[in-house]
């Protein structure tokens, strides 16, 4: 994939969409993975013991997952030099069954003279935002 063009690029452009599940496996792939064992990620019963509604997603799965729309729109992962977000709503992943968390990706600004765009990602489950402001700073 070649890099876009930012000066064929303006504020308010859709760089990309995507659907992203995440099953109760995903969880147990990422915990042993990350080493973010903590039980919450896996037993309804601790979950809930700890006021949640049931088993969530870690939020580093969920932040580094949806980030790739951005990712592949840029055609090199070191072309994000900077990515931030704000967890607002945690992601439940019902047993059994699965997640979908839909992200879109959207200009947010542009600095042609620094070479740079600001994607803004919008992340929801059901309609409900489950990242506030993300957004990722790309140098194209």
């Amino acid at each position: 994939m070649t890099r876009p063009d930012i000066a064929t690029l303006s504020v308010g452009d859709v760089i990309g969409q995507r659907v992203v599940t995440f099953d109760r496996a995903a969880l147990v792939r990422y915990a042993g993975a990350s080493g973010d064992r903590n039980p919450i990620h896996w037993s309804d019963r601790v979950a809930r013991e700890a006021g949640l509604p049931g088993v969530i997603a870690h939020g580093m799965l969920t932040m580094g997952t949806v980030v790739n729309v951005v990712v592949d729109w840029a055609g090199d992962p070191g072309a994000v030099v900077d990515y931030q977000t704000r967890f607002t709503k945690p992601v439940e992943v019902p047993d059994p069954g699965e997640a979908t968390i839909e992200v879109t990706g959207t200009v947010g600004a542009l600095d042609a003279e620094a070479g740079t765009v600001r994607v803004d990602l919008a992340v929801t489950v059901d309609g409900a935002k489950v990242l506030g402001r993300a957004q990722a700073l790309v140098r194209l």
